[in-house]
């Protein structure tokens, strides 16, 4: 599965900012005056990979794929979007498809930038809990339509009885003002089934971006500690960065974008937090395919299977797996080439039950 992150947040909260500044595009349009992105917007951003890089190094293919993720940015939602508000909400079923949301939230004071309701003092909780109010609404709609079509449809078919249950234990969760995510019942098939279906937007993981001004570099500000207490009692992942900054990074290489974050005493940019910590939300890994053609990284589950892996690069490679040869990433790099690896004994042939590891590098037997 490919990473895709949808980003939500207040107008005028360095939103589509960010948005630019993570995918390196600039047709996002970032303005001070509320609705200035009205179209949804979408890129896609190859994850850096250091592995990557030096099993290219090693290898030197034809071509080098890396990881991709997809940013889809969208419309500011404003308080009572679901009424109507603004723009109203209907620009986030553009986000039900990814799987996590990114919500920016404004952790800088700046009497210039204003809020669509015209004040100028930013308050982060407020901010979160407006946002989180209408993705429940948003979400209580379209159950509510839902279960009134399965409130037809069992009357003739008695199998659909434990689906609206469920819906109607989903819908009185989401009324309490808590999102899908912390739903009773997830054990149950019938809740797995209803979120693949419905896409709920409160089922996704949130990873909120706590938007500052560069003064507030490397260690945050009251408003960030602030963020990070909310979403403590949400375990929900937070990562700081400053989207001015990001932006002005945009189009640096990475050797001068390196020297920046060095200078301002930052380790990693927004995109690699972001990354990171979507791929940690979701439990996801990587591993890597090395040949004269291309070398390559797969985005898989963390524990899935060789025949799973497999499937990712094809689906016929799963369905014929016979075995897997696996090479763990710092062994490839000791001997320098698979053939070396080889020589030394240390290429291991796994079979259909074997887990794969995060930056194993494989190769494939199947028959179709």
């Amino acid at each position: 599965m490919a990473l895709s992150i949808g980003i939500v947040g207040l107008p005028n909260v360095g939103k589509s900012t960010t948005f630019n500044a993570l995918t390196k595009e600039q047709n996002a349009e970032a303005a001070n005056y509320p609705f200035c992105t009205i179209e949804p917007t979408t890129a896609i951003v190859t994850v850096p990979d250091t592995r990557v890089d030096k099993l290219t190094e090693l290898v030197k293919p034809a071509k080098t794929i890396y990881a991709t993720v997809e940013f889809v940015d969208i419309a500011g939602l404003v308080k009572g979007a679901s009424k109507g508000e603004g723009l109203g909400n209907k620009f986030l079923g553009n986000i039900r498809d990814t799987s996590a949301i990114v919500h920016v939230v404004r952790c800088f004071h700046d009497e210039n930038v204003l809020y669509s309701d015209n004040r100028t003092e930013p308050n982060p909780i407020s901010d979160i809990e407006i946002i989180n109010t209408e993705l429940i609404l948003a979400d209580m709609e379209q159950l509510e339509r839902k279960i009134d079509r399965l409130s037809r449809q069992v009357k003739g078919d008695k199998m659909l009885k434990p689906v609206l249950e469920m819906a109607e234990i989903i819908l009185s969760h989401l009324e309490t003002g808590q999102p899908v995510r912390t739903a009773p019942s997830q054990e149950m098939p019938a809740f797995a089934a209803l979120v693949d279906e419905m896409r709920f937007l409160t089922a996704k993981p949130v990873i909120y971006a706590a938007n500052v001004d560069e003064d507030s570099l490397p260690d945050g500000n009251e408003l960030v500690e602030q963020v990070r207490q909310h979403a403590a009692n949400e375990d929900a992942e937070v990562i700081m960065l400053c989207a001015k900054l990001e932006e002005e990074m945009a189009g640096l290489s990475d050797e001068e974008r390196a020297e920046f974050l060095d200078s301002m005493g930052i380790s990693e940019s927004g995109l690699d937090q972001i990354i990171q910590r979507g791929y940690h939300t979701l439990g996801l890994i990587s591993y890597l395919t090395a040949g004269p053609k291309e070398v390559r990284a797969w985005t898989l589950v963390n524990g899935q299977t060789a025949p799973q892996a497999a499937g990712v690069i094809h689906t016929d490679f799963e369905k014929g797996f016979i075995r897997a040869e696996v090479i763990p990433f710092d062994v490839y790099v000791k001997h320098g080439s698979e053939t070396a690896v080889k020589t030394a004994g240390e290429m291991r042939t796994e079979g259909k039950t074997y887990i794969v590891k995060d930056g194993d590098v494989m190769h494939f037997r199947f028959n179709v």
